[in-house]
């Protein structure tokens, strides 16, 4: 039980860096007491302890402001950041190293009773600030979700889910899972954020922009290319181009002024 106390205090410690000492955490960090809390009540659940369990628990939700079902299961070194107002339902399983940010609900869609309703985070998740994980789906290990996200399919392994609904804007190829695992050596993207800003509005508006200044700069070579071989712009207008253009001779002062350039 000791080594588990010190494992939790020390993740704590490794990932807020507000966290000044040992004590502070032990004393201060409602999430911290929370987890401590549903060990409690989880192991009464297990036992068939079904009411006391579910007591342990609203007093933790009490005292917290978290609320964990006492059938959740949370892995090692589980942090709770803030956590007021987060919700772990029932059948929602926490692998080792997942951390989760206020406002967040891990929740479930389906009303059979028995069934597994609530999600399943794999190893290293980040679930941002308000986002809501709804579904007896699996986030796959080292996944980030996104602040205020709402997710209701599978996240894969390494990806990254933002908006509502949310949107997989990494998706798990090599690249992403070497950036899992320098997350978990050390690069650990508080709040779900990634250092690349992979916004999906965001990297469509850089690609128009990159896209628009390419096209540019091509027009400025051909209408280049056009002045040198003594044709110019303003004459064509209102003239069939294909008449006036000898695409031979614009494509070799094209290649022309490309050799010039290098």
């Amino acid at each position: 039980m000791f080594k588990r106390l010190r494992e939790d205090i020390a993740a704590i410690r490794e990932r807020d860096p507000a966290a000044r000492s040992a004590w502070e955490v032990l004393t201060c960090y409602p999430g911290f007491h929370a987890i401590v809390l549903h060990r409690l009540a989880h192991g009464c659940w297990i036992r068939q302890w079904r009411w006391l369990a579910r007591f342990v628990s609203q007093i933790a939700r009490f005292l917290t402001g978290i609320e964990i079902h006492p059938g959740a299961t949370l892995g090692r070194r589980v942090f709770i950041d803030h956590g007021m107002g987060v919700v772990i339902g029932e059948t929602a399983e926490l692998g080792d190293d997942c951390t989760i940010y206020q406002g967040v609900t891990l929740g479930g869609t389906s009303l059979t009773r028995g069934a597994k309703r609530h999600p399943t985070l794999g190893r290293g998740v980040i679930v941002g600030a308000g986002a809501k994980v709804l579904g007896g789906f699996t986030v796959g290990e080292g996944a980030k979700i996104g602040s205020n996200a709402v997710v209701v399919k599978p996240v894969p392994a390494g990806g990254t889910a933002v908006g509502n609904p949310a949107r997989i804007v990494v998706p798990a190829t090599e690249r992403a899972a070497d950036e899992s695992r320098k997350t978990e050596t050390g690069g650990f993207c508080a709040y779900g954020i990634t250092p690349n800003a992979d916004d999906p509005v965001s990297l469509a508006i850089h690609g128009l922009i990159d896209h628009a200044s390419r096209e540019t700069q091509r027009i400025d070579d051909i209408v280049a290319a056009l002045e040198r071989i003594g044709t110019r712009v303003e004459a064509l207008n209102g003239i069939d181009g294909a008449a006036l253009l000898d695409l031979k001779r614009l494509s070799e002062a094209m290649e022309g002024e490309a050799a010039a350039r290098r």
